[in-house]
């Protein structure tokens, strides 16, 4: 079976590998094929991988692609992993939202949208890609911000593209644990979009346990989110939502520890992986360990801008445990060729079940997971504050795919006015114009 990598390069590329090379009964793929536009990034990446084929049980084959087309034919799986823009992309988004007064975030706000209209284009490109080449192949997006990348997809390749994201998953993974239970045991309530969602219930037995989680310090304490949203909030919502939406509902309290930080997330990941890349091409021989301890600071200081000060190094060990978006996308790929059922939160194409959006809208619900497909669970009708900001927020999702599916930057200015952390049309068009000068794809997108 043949995993193509579009991304390849990419910083967390041998933590897919370390799945797939690990022992268990979970699908084997016999040739892990990458493919990225930065052919340096590349090679230091295999040289990881290479390192990590000599202590893991049962390794694929690596190999390299030269050109989109040929990374694409005969692959059963896709994962789309690409960075438009790079990390100076990245910095750019969250510079000049912050530079008006507003929030600076990788997928959340403006900086989002820009990243949206200049990765959607390559997207379709992907995905047209694949619809001629390899059209039984099922692609599983993790390309930010996922829930547009998915919907644009989903319009050339149907329901073979799903998009995943590891957050949900993690909220889950620890309220679990908070109320004593295994996740076979459990069933469960979630519904959003991506990086903006609420876990609003969680059964064992037929018994929905949230009530009683919800009272109890000791249980709050356990779940990442509760703790960086505050126990007062979490209460008074009757739901644990995402962790990114610290983002929304603090948004001051964010915005103001981004601008006082010496480095935006950003600027420190920037710092940090150019500095593994430059001593892993000149250290060859320690690439894995360079990796490894690279991987641990990152992972260790993940959202640090939504912690306090003296708890931002400080991170939980159990907050990090459990595996990542390579574990949820190593299961969905097994459910998917084994046919063994598994439960998983997946960004799909919404068709009623929240009958508030439109149906070809990519919402994040839990779904079911076999050989013959994903089926998206019935969720819990959503009202009041949750409903109206998942509707805000789609409609500005929605006008920035139609912005630049049509290359319409009267479409772009309507959509980063509409979303809820802009709060002037003035302020949205100097942003635009800002992305526009400053990010070259963000000005292509519009040619």
């Amino acid at each position: 079976m043949k995993l193509t990598i579009i991304g390849g390069g990419g910083f967390r590329v041998p933590q897919i590998f370390e799945a797939l090379a690990a022992e268990g009964d979970h699908a084997r793929v016999t040739e892990l094929c990458l493919y990225d536009s930065a052919p340096e990034r590349l090679e230091i990446i295999r040289t990881v991988l290479a390192q990590l084929a000599e202590i893991t049980a049962k390794p694929p084959r690596v190999t390299l692609a030269r050109t989109l087309d040929d990374a694409v034919k005969a692959a059963d799986f896709i994962f789309s992993a690409m960075r438009i823009g790079g990390a100076e992309g990245r910095i750019i988004d969250e510079r000049v939202a912050l530079n008006l007064g507003v929030l600076g975030q990788e997928t959340i706000g403006p900086g989002g949208l820009a990243y949206a209209i200049r990765t959607l284009p390559h997207a379709r490109h992907l995905a047209e890609r694949v619809a001629a080449l390899a059209p039984d192949a099922w692609v599983i997006n993790f390309t930010n911000p996922a829930g547009m990348v998915t919907e644009a997809m989903r319009a050339i390749l149907g329901d073979r593209v799903v998009g995943i994201c590891d957050t949900p998953i993690g909220l889950m993974r620890r309220a679990v644990h908070a109320v004593g239970s295994t996740p076979e045991l459990v069933d469960f309530d979630y519904v959003g979009l991506n990086h903006l969602g609420w876990l609003r219930r969680i059964s064992v037995d037929g018994h929905d346990r949230l009530p009683l989680l919800l009272k109890s310090d000791e249980a709050l304490g356990q779940i990442e989110e509760a703790r960086l949203l505050g126990f007062d909030w979490i209460r008074a919502m009757g739901a644990i939502p995402n962790e990114y939406l610290y983002y929304y509902y603090f948004e001051r309290e964010a915005t103001e520890r981004i601008r006082s930080s010496i480095e935006t997330r950003g600027e420190f990941l920037r710092r940090q992986q150019s500095s593994f890349y430059s001593d892993a091409h000149q250290h060859a021989d320690s690439a894995l360990a360079l990796w490894n301890k690279t991987k641990h600071d990152r992972e260790s200081s993940y959202m640090a801008e939504s912690r306090a000060e003296e708890d931002r190094s400080n991170r939980q060990d159990a907050d990090v445990d459990g595996g990542g978006y390579q574990t949820v996308a190593l299961n969905l790929m097994t459910s998917l060729v084994q046919g063994r059922s598994t439960r998983m939160i997946l960004n799909v194409a919404n068709r009623g079940n929240v009958p508030e959006l439109p149906d070809e809208a990519v919402i994040e619900v839990p779904c079911t997971v076999d050989a013959n497909g994903i089926r998206p669970q019935n969720v819990a009708k959503v009202e009041g504050e949750m409903l109206g900001l998942m509707q805000q927020v789609k409609s500005v999702e929605q006008l920035t795919i139609a912005a630049s599916l049509h290359r319409d930057p009267a479409l772009a200015w309507r959509a980063i006015a509409a979303h809820p952390l802009v709060d002037s049309v003035s302020v949205a068009r100097r942003l635009l114009d800002t992305y526009r000068a400053e990010i070259p794809g963000v000005a292509a997108a519009f040619d």
